[in-house]
């Protein structure tokens, strides 16, 4: 439900194209007053146009209003929150009009595949969230807009570096080797999720600020529609469009806002490092302590910084005859909180709606453009800053050859810990990326069939970026190895083109009292991606030309479908939706290239039943049944069916003439491969009491992948390699959701919103092998160095830690290299995969998002806060910590100061000790506004500040319990990008 005070509302206005004899008509001038339905308290700001026109007025802080009409035309009163009414003029000189208050979700329309539908008549669980319900902040990346207001939809910042995206899971994972991620249609615009080389963010070229709602397709059938690509959800966004028979307005919005690291990795001091060298010589030898020096630096401060940032947006809207339009341009210039980090953006948006045919041909245009010139700098810079001595100063004059910074390869150790600071601010590591995105839609009445509208839609997105990655020849060995210094560039391009054509048919059937809606439709979309990478050292007298790698490749897929749906209603209570798809894909060989993905729906509007109707404490009350398959083509791979040669890397060439030349080798493929498919059932119930004061929804479902793909070991021989990938499993995930709306206060000069949602997902593996092999240990994950200490194994979620399990002493504390023998083999257990155990996994049991919107008159606050309860972090940060490693071949190494509740001498990668509890809640903004009315001329303002990234609560003993995905898994803590708290002041002027 919408509520507007004195003049904080935007204005909308309605209208149609006016009838020619009105314009002859004599005019008159007419008065009158408009008020609130049910409080009869007056309305200021409300829209009074002349249907047709742009001519109009509004209401003044009496309610009262004054325009010229003409006997006939027809007046349109509109306000926020309020239904419209259309009034024809007859000879009266007073229309007092009394406006009710809109009732939310019963008639709000959603946008769903090839379509739109009224909330009422969903029958699939589809969640919309529009632009009033989004975060608020310094927000660069449309994901963040979304973050915990949705049941179901988990989004994971990807760290807090400029312009960096996110992962999103919609109702967990449903694959373990092809994509997870949901499908992301922008106006029309199916997505490719495939980042192109200099890109933190596919998403990026669409400025939050244009968007107008996102909706959020959750089951099968809601999805199933866009068939391969659905096993993961589907995210439609729609920006912002002009309006019909509107006056032009123009609106700027812009913020200055200030970030500041929230907290550092709590690590030793020099004097600290000092103290415990010289507590244990017997350890590190006396003859080592001559390396220490004298400062207490604090590297993680040294590259750290507070920075200021600031966002423009200029968008004109309006209409022009029967074309409403809006154009937009945007600019974001965002440092990072880490030195010589950044991201400068442009961005252009233009939506045109022209309508002709007196109607019957309409078009929807759209174009987004944009530019980004990211600096990414090096981010390892972090990892060094926790790692770097505390003893050493910055710069040391004493050496030459590092730019006057101090490096331990100065003093014979060329694989000591770079020069955070150098580190940080010696690399030239930027990107340009040029992204634009456009189509155009025709929607057609046939003259001969006027319930039959055939829709068309051509699209194309190009992205184009060059980048570089250099170091200078002052940098360490570990950061230029084996060249002399190192110079990298790279380019790329991504193209994908899109035409969809599709008949609907929409028909009242009186007689039998039934609606049908029929979709049927084609689709085609190619892909093409290419890149080009190629690294070299640095030349000069001293050192030759050095290529140490050249990489160039181009891929492309397409896929060609075919789409139905019937959408029957009875009675306006009984609802059935069942759709089809017959998708084929490139990436397939024959008899595996196409794939039937079908669903069916049902909903019972038990509110229009008799026994509820005259209830007047329920405004709505549905019952949703849903089934369908959906399947998953984006498996990494254009051509994972074909034999295929790769060109061999540098390093594997092969002696030919006295000569070393690249060969190419074979690579091992499966011509049987094909789709992952997930099986969705979904139960749920849609409801509201009190006028919709109170409402919500209840979903539980059940996702059953099959044709799970894993990687398998095979004979030596057979194919080119000892494992393959193909189609051999099956994973489950079970939940339920739950989401509820108040508004606990309506009144004219004060309202309040509060929006929560909570989500229980469980995720099980129950297949990974053609057949059951009990020994079978699940895929591993992790390094030569660290471990094994992830594991996906059949009856537990994927990615669970795998891990030893510590032994403690009477105190509490772990015992080092001292682990429970789990297998009874005895011998050694540390490490010991057989000895190893799965001691929780890394997603959440329940997620949670709480939020609230209060006004009162001319002030609003908002705020939103979110929880992850039951996820658990590896915490690799305090995991690679121990005594000995203070001190290496000639240099000294800093930890977290967490060493001292272990005092582990050696490190223990594979102890349960470090698998930590991450559970959090966070209050990620607040944000308080107040409008300025009428300043000068029709100018409105409203002033805002917003706090964003407020505070965790949390048991971790991270910086931050929210890590990022890395290598597609969640759960490991390695040194990521911190996020900052972000400071903002906005203003926001319309005309």
């Amino acid at each position: 439900m919408k509520f507007v005070f004195g003049k904080l509302h935007v204005l909308l206005l309605f209208s149609a194209l006016l009838m020619a004899n009105v314009s002859f008509a004599q005019e008159m001038t007419i008065t009158g007053k408009v008020t609130d339905a049910s409080t009869k308290e007056p309305l200021v700001g409300v829209t009074v146009v002349i249907q047709g026109t742009t001519s109009g007025t509004t209401t003044d802080f009496d309610g009262n209003y004054r325009l010229n009409v003409a006997k006939g035309q027809n007046l349109v009163f509109s306000f926020i929150g309020y239904k419209s009414q259309t009034i024809t003029v007859g000879d009266q000189k007073t229309l007092n009009v009394a406006l009710s208050v809109e009732t939310k979700g019963l008639d709000e329309v959603v946008v769903i595949g090839y379509g739109q539908v009224k909330k009422s008549d969903a029958t699939g669980s589809v969640v919309a969230v529009d632009s009033k319900d989004f975060n608020k902040g310094a927000i660069t990346s449309p994901q963040d807009l979304l973050v915990g207001k949705s049941a179901g939809v988990v989004i994971t910042p990807g760290g807090g570096a400029p312009g960096s995206g996110a992962t999103i899971r919609i109702r967990g994972g449903s694959s373990l080797n092809a994509s997870n991620d949901p499908l992301i249609i922008v106006d029309g615009v199916p997505l490719d999720n495939n980042k192109i080389d200099g890109s933190g963010n596919f998403l990026s070229f669409i400025n939050p600020n244009d968007i107008e709602t996102f909706t959020v397709l959750k089951d099968a059938s809601a999805t199933a529609i866009y068939g391969s690509r659905a096993s993961n959800g589907v995210i439609l966004i729609t920006t912002k469009k002009g309006k019909a028979g509107a006056p032009m307005k123009i609106s700027y919005d812009g913020n200055v806002s200030v970030a500041t690291p929230e907290k550092y990795v709590d690590v030793y001091s020099g004097d600290e490092m000092r103290q415990i060298a010289a507590n244990h010589i017997d350890l590190f030898g006396a003859e080592t302590l001559s390396k220490l020096g004298q400062e207490n630096t604090n590297w993680q401060k040294e590259i750290f910084r507070t920075t200021i940032s600031h966002e423009h947006n200029l968008s004109l809207s309006g209409a022009v005859k029967s074309m409403p339009y809006r154009v937009s341009v945007g600019y974001t210039d965002q440092n990072g909180i880490l030195k010589n980090t950044g991201m400068k953006r442009m961005t252009a948006s233009v939506n045109l709606n022209p309508t002709l045919l007196n109607g019957d041909l309409k078009f929807n245009v759209s174009a987004k453009g944009m530019n980004t010139d990211n600096n990414f700098g090096d981010s390892g810079a972090i990892g060094s800053a926790i790692n770097m001595d505390p003893t050493q100063p910055i710069y040391d004059a004493t050496k030459t050859g590092s730019a006057g910074y101090f490096q331990w390869s100065n003093y014979g150790a060329n694989l000591g810990t770079p020069n955070p600071v150098e580190q940080a601010l010696a690399v030239d590591n930027k990107s340009n990326v040029k992204r634009f995105v456009g189509n155009v839609q025709a929607d057609y009445k046939l003259p001969f069939l006027p319930d039959m509208h055939a829709h068309l839609n051509v699209a194309t997105d190009y992205t184009k970026s060059e980048g570089h990655n250099n170091r200078p020849t002052t940098a360490p060995s570990v950061l230029t190895s084996p060249t002399w210094g190192r110079l990298t560039n790279y380019n790329g391009k991504n193209y994908n083109n899109l035409l969809d054509f599709y008949l609907n048919y929409t028909k009242d059937i009186e007689s039998i009292n039934s609606k049908v809606d029929v979709t049927g439709g084609y689709s085609w979309q190619h892909f093409k991606r290419e890149s080009f990478n190629y690294a070299r050292g640095i030349v000069d007298d001293l050192h030759p030309y050095q290529k140490v790698d050249s990489t160039a490749f181009a891929t492309e897929n397409y896929l060609v479908s075919f789409f139905g749906r019937l959408n029957y209603t009875l009675a306006d209570k009984y609802l059935l939706t069942v759709t089809v798809r017959d998708d084929g894909s490139s990436r397939f060989a024959k008899g595996n290239q196409w794939g039937i993905f079908p669903s069916a729906a049902f909903a019972w509007k038990m509110k229009e039943e008799s026994f509820l109707k005259n209830v007047n404490a329920i405004s709505q009350m549905k019952l949703r049944l849903g089934w369908g398959i959906t399947g998953q083509q984006d498996i990494g791979s254009d051509y994972p069916a074909q034999a295929k040669y790769v060109l061999a890397s540098a390093g594997y060439y092969y002696p030919i003439g006295g000569e070393f030349l690249p060969t190419l080798r074979p690579d091992a493929y499966d011509p049987n491969i094909k789709w992952e498919q997930t099986t969705t059932q979904n139960i749920g119930l849609d409801f509201g009491f009190l006028d919709n004061r109170i409402y919500g929804s209840i979903d539980v479902y059940k996702r059953v992948t099959d044709n799970l793909l894993n990687q398998v070991t095979i004979p030596s021989g057979s194919n080119f390699s000892n494992t393959l990938l193909t189609n051999v499993g099956s994973l489950e995930n079970k939940g339920a959701e739950f989401s509820l709306n108040l508004v606990p206060i309506s009144k004219k000069d004060m309202s309040l919103n509060v929006g929560f949602n909570l989500t229980y997902n469980k995720n099980k593996i129950t297949k990974l092998l053609l057949t059951d092999d009990p020994t079978y240990l699940g895929i591993l994950y992790g390094s030569g160095m660290t471990g094994q200490n992830q594991v996906t194994r059949v009856g537990y979620p994927a990615y669970s830690f795998f891990v030893n399990q510590q032994v403690y002493d009477s105190n509490g504390n772990p015992i080092e290299g001292l682990y429970v023998d789990r297998s009874g083999a005895g011998g050694t257990v540390s490490g010991d995969n057989n000895d190893k155990y799965i001691y929780h996994n890394p997603v959440p049991d329940y997620t949670m998002g709480l939020s609230l919107r209060f006004n009162y008159k001319k002030f609003d606050l908002s705020a939103s806060s979110r929880a992850n309860i039951g996820n658990y972090v590896y915490n690799m940060v305090d995991a690679g910590s121990s005594l000995d490693q203070m001190q290496q071949i000639g240099y000294w190494k800093n930890f977290p100061r967490s060493l001292n509740n272990t005092n582990f001498v050696k490190r223990q990668f594979s102890s349960d000790y470090y698998v930590q509890n991450a559970s959090f809640f966070k209050l990620d903004n607040v944000s308080a506004g107040y409008q300025l009315d009428n300043l000068i001329n029709k100018l409105n303002a409203r002033v805002s500040f917003t706090v964003q990234n407020v505070f965790t609560i949390t048991k971790y003993d991270g910086i931050d319990p929210e890590v990022p995905y890395s290598d597609g898994r969640p759960g490991i803590d390695n040194n990521f990008y911190p996020r900052a708290r972000t400071f903002i002041l906005g203003v926001n002027l319309t005309y």
